[in-house]
């Protein structure tokens, strides 16, 4: 569902705005002076759309696009042929999204969703408020090097650029440039195809480059970070598992979950996926600290039909199983002081585990949990273990962690995890916008990519230029349809279930 403060601070921010644009307009006395100080500024304003064009970065374009004219024209061209195979292979991505979606529908397994290429995002439901800045920002800059390679590549094929501009739509963040139309219209079709894929391909090169300084980041920060000594905790949810005097803290490097060690986030990620996935660690415990006292705790079976032998508000106990060596082949249950038992013990799954490992007699104890439930020790020196019992993925989600360990005291906890955040955006952000401004769609730079192409290879095909036109228009409104559901279907699946 989408989140009714949020929606009702949007709309009455631009109701706001609207109204007093309103007021100005119908006003006698201010009504020419507002005008012409929009005017000025180039500023334009409707219901929920906010836009500003200026003339003050033409001169920057017209440099950019005098650098290396050979190597310009090898960078365009190489454009041409990204945005002509990215017109296919976009058709394919949503059309494969689109199947997704629709068995997504019709199931309740989350596995789906997850593989998904393409998703729909909005602000506030399945985008956390937290990172609304670095969505922003990156969406920002992906559109203004999206206009960025129009801007140039017209200059180049000799049509003037009238113009720059930043919009707002509603809540999201874009930017046009405005090219003169008649200079557009007599240049060839190969020119044209030059200028509408400029867009497509610098927002892959951008996605390309932000995916390069990702991967390099640990080289970038290495003299002020380090990387494979843990998997440093940037941040703890508060109320969470891990929250407490004796949970995780701010500052905190996990080095291991249980025998898993942690070497990063990846490791921390796939160790809780192991536990989850496996059956239930036990403990070596020495056979005379099993005390009378506690071994004679009654054992009874919970709902699921596992076992239990501890009070339902003790705190500091829990219940373990265990087979006695030399007795029966029956399990028996004690209720024992858990921090007590396990602190320092080796992990096992037979008695024969500990058996050749200690010289001592020692019995293998394992807590009797419910299903999915695991008991899980957190290793973060040089404080003692945190002890865990619950789901392996709400310790996942209770607590952020980084690879990056600062070097030095006064370094910031967050600046890696800034960086790292923010290119992951630009990659997902710019290589969307790549992917869907490369449909062949009505009112997207597909429309106009896909005229072009058909002028430059069917003109000897089909003469009849009408013809062409209507193959054009049949394309662009499948394309466009196509687009169109998966907009749909994904806004639906992520506000109304």
């Amino acid at each position: 569902m989408i989140p009714v403060p949020l929606l009702v601070c949007v709309m009455g921010v631009w109701c706001a705005v609207y109204l007093a644009d309103t007021l100005l307009r119908s006003s006698v006395t201010h009504r020419i002076s507002y005008e012409s100080w929009l005017a000025s500024r180039g500023l334009m304003l409707s219901p929920f759309h906010l836009r500003w064009q200026t003339t003050m970065f033409n001169r920057l374009f017209a440099y950019c696009a005098r650098i290396n004219p050979r190597a310009q024209y090898l960078w365009f061209n190489s454009g041409l042929v990204f945005g002509v195979v990215a017109m296919v292979g976009s058709v394919v991505l949503l059309t494969q999204t689109l199947q997704q979606t629709l068995a997504q529908m019709t199931t309740d397994n989350p596995r789906i969703g997850s593989q998904q290429a393409l998703q729909v995002v909005v602000p506030g439901v399945n985008l956390p408020t937290s990172q609304l800045a670095y969505f922003f920002i990156a969406l920002l800059l992906s559109g203004v090097i999206h206009e960025l390679g129009h801007a140039v590549a017209a200059l180049r094929e000799q049509v003037r650029v009238n113009g720059f501009g930043i919009f707002v739509f509603v809540v999201y963040p874009g930017a046009f440039v405005d090219l003169f139309t008649t200079h557009l219209n007599i240049i060839s079709p190969a020119q044209q195809l030059r200028i509408f894929c400029a867009g497509v391909w610098h927002n892959f090169v951008l996605c390309v480059a932000a995916l390069a300084f990702l991967f390099l980041l640990p080289l970038f920060l290495f003299p002020m970070y380090s990387t494979g000594g843990g998997a440093l905790v940037t941040e703890v949810v508060q109320g969470s598992a891990a929250d407490g005097p004796r949970g995780l803290s701010v500052g905190d490097i996990v080095t291991g979950l249980e025998d898993c060690p942690v070497r990063g986030v990846d490791d921390w990620s796939s160790c809780l996926s192991r536990i989850s996935l496996t059956p239930q660690t036990g403990y070596c415990v020495p056979s005379a600290s099993l005390q009378p006292s506690w071994a004679h705790g009654r054992a009874f079976k919970r709902l699921d039909g596992t076992m239990d032998c501890c009070s339902n508000n003790s705190l500091t106990d829990l219940c373990f199983s265990y087979m006695k060596p030399q007795g029966k082949n029956s399990r028996e249950y004690a209720c024992m002081p858990v921090r007590k038992m396990v602190t320092g013990t080796r992990v096992c799954h037979t008695n024969n585990d500990c058996a050749a490992r200690s010289h001592a007699a020692s019995i293998c104890v394992t807590p009797s949990l419910e299903n999915q439930t695991r008991f899980i020790r957190v290793t973060h020196p040089p404080n003692t273990h945190m002890l865990f019992v619950g789901y392996p993925p709400h310790l996942q989600y209770a607590v952020s962690l980084t690879n990056f360990l600062p070097r030095f005291g006064f370094l910031h906890l967050d600046l890696p995890v800034f960086l790292e955040t923010f290119c992951k955006y630009v990659v997902s952000l710019s290589g969307a916008l790549a992917v869907v401004n490369s449909v062949p769609c009505f009112a997207l730079d597909g429309q106009w990519m896909l005229n072009a192409l058909l002028e430059a290879t069917l003109v000897t095909v089909v003469t009849d230029r009408q013809k062409r036109e209507l193959i054009g228009f049949c394309l662009l409104l499948a394309g466009s349809a196509l687009l169109a559901a998966n907009v749909a279907l994904g806004l639906w699946m992520v506000t109304a279930r």
